[in-house]
């Protein structure tokens, strides 16, 4: 019975995010202990109090896009939409036009990238997004960048990872 519940809201989800989610079904049949802490890390990955929906979209386009171009890229794009973000942020932030953004997302862009690269280039964004948006907000920044990338991580060692496919991002 309860596992018939999970099956039934991992194709509840898929068909929300349009992405096919059989990565968690595997997980969940064949290792349910690692699917419920795995959860865990699906639901910190979604948490944002502080931070506007763009900021936080944005942040987890970049980072998931270094590891990924494909069905996750695809997955922020749809969760970003659904969350009020404007087409033509995802579609700048999706190319690197960082030129494109508004202003106070370039910074979280340039952040992100700086994060996600390692590139040691964080520190002067850090601050600029510390007074811009609050010490909890960065933090939520963090973790969003963070934990975006697990997804496409585990599923390529999973054996579920794509190759790359074209994301929509209009409406």
């Amino acid at each position: 019975m309860f596992g018939a519940l999970v099956r039934w809201k991992i194709r509840s989800t898929e068909k929300r995010l349009g992405e096919p989610l059989d990565y968690l079904r595997e997980m969940y049949n064949h290792a349910p202990g690692a699917f419920w802490e795995f959860a865990k890390v699906a639901k910190a990955s979604a948490y944002r109090s502080k931070l506007p929906a763009a900021p936080f979209h944005v942040a987890r386009l970049v980072a998931v896009r270094m590891q990924d171009c494909g069905p996750c890229v695809q997955t922020c794009i749809n969760l970003a939409k659904e969350d009020g973000v404007e087409p033509a942020i995802l579609k700048a932030a999706l190319d690197g036009n960082v030129d494109a953004l508004p202003e106070s997302l370039k910074d979280v862009y340039r952040f992100a990238e700086a994060v996600a690269a390692a590139s040691g280039q964080e520190g002067e964004y850090r601050e600029r997004l510390r007074q811009v948006f609050g010490e909890e907000a960065v933090i939520e920044l963090a973790m969003a960048i963070a934990l975006c990338q697990t997804f496409p991580i585990l599923k390529r060692g999973l054996g579920h990872a794509k190759s790359c496919s074209l994301v929509k991002v209009e409406v």
